[in-house]
């Protein structure tokens, strides 16, 4: 996105920019829950200005629900600082495969798989409350992430197939035909057979969420209030 706005270009989209306009805002009691953050991750490089946003929202009253494709170190100072706020956060981890080769070539310089696992149950044990994002799927493995992740997620895992690939991999990786070649196998395994087939394994897990690219599949009706799932 950043990108396609002429924000950043694909050479340099990796190097964060804050929003000093940003970190120090107010905040109001907003109906419903906000989802933090929204257009970067939480690192190392931005955790102090991230805490300093969290913190304003709780304090106004606000839920919040905390999404990263998460790093140890990050997650034990959201754990520690956030605690009072508890009862106010929902952390949803990204996961699109239990391969970190994987998450490696799709996700380059984000966590592997065995640190965001460690991440989920670092939660989990502080009494936060879970949720797991696979979407979008990195592979046709999916079942290892859900296997693993389960026990310690006491809200939702959500799948969705990847989104908007072909479109995509042109800006981020152009001249690049390995990645787009590697982008149409991975758009194959998530056929319209291989989706009914993941839907029958798992539609009957409480905690299991589809996202809209699965629910077209599988008929599924969208639900008419924000907020409202199956």
């Amino acid at each position: 996105m950043a990108i396609r706005f002429k924000r950043m270009t694909s050479e340099t989209w990796q190097e964060p920019r804050l929003r000093e306009r940003d970190v120090n805002r107010g905040f109001a009691k907003r109906s419903g829950r906000i989802m933090f953050p929204t257009a970067h991750d939480i690192t190392e490089k931005n955790i102090d200005a991230c805490l300093t946003v969290l913190k304003l929202m709780l304090e106004a009253g606000n839920d919040v629900l905390i999404v990263s494709k998460p790093c140890l170190p990050c997650v034990e100072r959201l754990c520690a600082q956030l605690d009072p706020y508890r009862g106010q956060i929902v952390f949803r981890f990204s996961i699109g495969s239990a391969s970190s080769p994987v998450l490696k070539f799709w996700e380059p310089g984000a966590p592997t798989f065995e640190q965001r696992l460690s991440c989920l149950k670092a939660a989990f044990l502080r009494d936060f409350e879970t949720s797991v994002s696979c979407e979008p799927m990195l592979d046709d493995r999916i079942d290892r992430v859900v296997d693993a992740v389960h026990p310690y997620v006491t809200d939702s895992i959500w799948l969705g197939k990847i989104n908007r690939l072909r479109s995509i991999l042109p800006q981020n990786c152009p001249n690049d035909p390995k990645t787009v070649r590697k982008g149409e196998a991975l758009m194959e395994a998530q056929n319209d057979d291989a989706i009914r087939a993941l839907y029958k394994r798992y539609c009957h897990d409480p905690k299991i969420k589809w996202k809209d690219s699965i629910k077209e599949v599988v008929g599924l009706d969208r639900p008419v209030s924000v907020g409202l799932d199956e």
